[in-house]
């Protein structure tokens, strides 16, 4: 019998195993929110209000700005499914119509305040003399709580959407300041900090390439936070007539007119509070998920 002769370097096929190795799943969007509930409830509940806002033409029953006084303080029912205010409005048209004004204020405090505190504080963080000055500035302003301070500079201005977003970005800088203050004040010392001034990179590119994508993180959780208190924010000031004009409806006004009613129609201030809760805490649900999948010393182990 003639042995099979294999000719040098031919690998000889390994038979295959009768129990493949197991497929790890990948991870999608589905199980980083399985991971995270706290981002799919608040993320789902935000989600809901934006689509209340955007399609609010095609989801009120009347106009939120026509008067009735024939058909004021009504209990809610088939006419009026929230009510009508002393004016013989539909709180249920003008319930809608506000989540545009908190979410339009709260987003845009949020960018501004965000963008605009962002720049402070890289730049007093990194640089030694422009902090010495900068920060005695913050200071001062943090030192007023940023209710007064807006209510302050809304009695500077005619009452407007645009002037309430600007008063509260003012009184929300210096929280943003401070906070990418803190985390640039430790990034600096790090020793690719170093190299790079080392090396010649010039201060601008550091704090562009160096600095700057390791303080967003923060600074997106930080961002959530101060969503959800602009709108809490521009509630209070409209409720006590510091905020935007009585003909826009916000839930702040909302409530500010309801308030003289409560005792024996409550459901004018009850549906807007509603909404401004549901609205407040979808933004910190989402802000505390964040912060979790962000931080590695809070992140839950798989």
């Amino acid at each position: 019998m003639s042995a099979v002769i294999i000719p040098a370097g031919l690998a000889i096929a390994q038979p295959m195993p009768d129990v493949l190795p197991p497929v790890k799943p990948r991870r999608g969007v589905l199980g980083f929110l399985r991971r995270y509930p706290t981002i799919a409830i608040g993320g789902g509940l935000l989600l809901a209000m934006l689509c209340i806002a955007v399609f609010a033409p095609f989801l009120w029953t009347k106009d939120p700005t026509s008067l009735a006084p024939a058909l004021r303080t009504r209990e809610p029912g088939a006419q009026f499914w929230f009510g009508s205010d002393m004016l013989g409005r539909d709180v249920y048209s003008r319930v809608l119509y506000g989540a545009r004004v908190s979410l339009l204020v709260g987003f845009s405090v949020a960018f501004l305040a965000s963008v605009i505190g962002l720049t402070i504080g890289l730049f007093s963080g990194f640089i030694r003399l422009a902090d010495s000055i900068v920060m005695r500035v913050m200071d001062g302003m943090m030192s007023i709580p940023p209710i007064l301070l807006a209510i302050a500079l809304m009695a500077l201005t005619r009452g407007s959407v645009q002037n309430v977003i600007l008063a509260i970005t003012i009184a929300e800088i210096p929280r943003v300041t401070r906070l990418v203050r803190g985390v640039v004040l430790s990034l600096r010392e790090q020793p690719y900090v170093d190299a790079a001034v080392a090396s010649g990179t010039g201060t601008v590119m550091i704090m562009w390439r160096h600095i700057l994508p390791n303080t967003l993180a923060p600074l997106t959780v930080q961002a959530t936070y101060i969503c959800a208190a602009a709108m809490i924010t521009e509630a209070i000031l409209s409720f006590i007539g510091a905020g935007t004009p009585p003909i826009i409806p916000s839930w702040g006004n909302i409530m500010a007119e309801g308030r003289a009613l409560w005792q024996v129609k409550p459901y004018i201030v009850f549906f807007p509070a509603v909404f401004l809760s549901i609205t407040v805490l979808a933004v910190n649900l989402l802000g505390d998920g964040l912060r979790d999948a962000i931080d590695p010393r809070l992140a839950k182990k798989l």
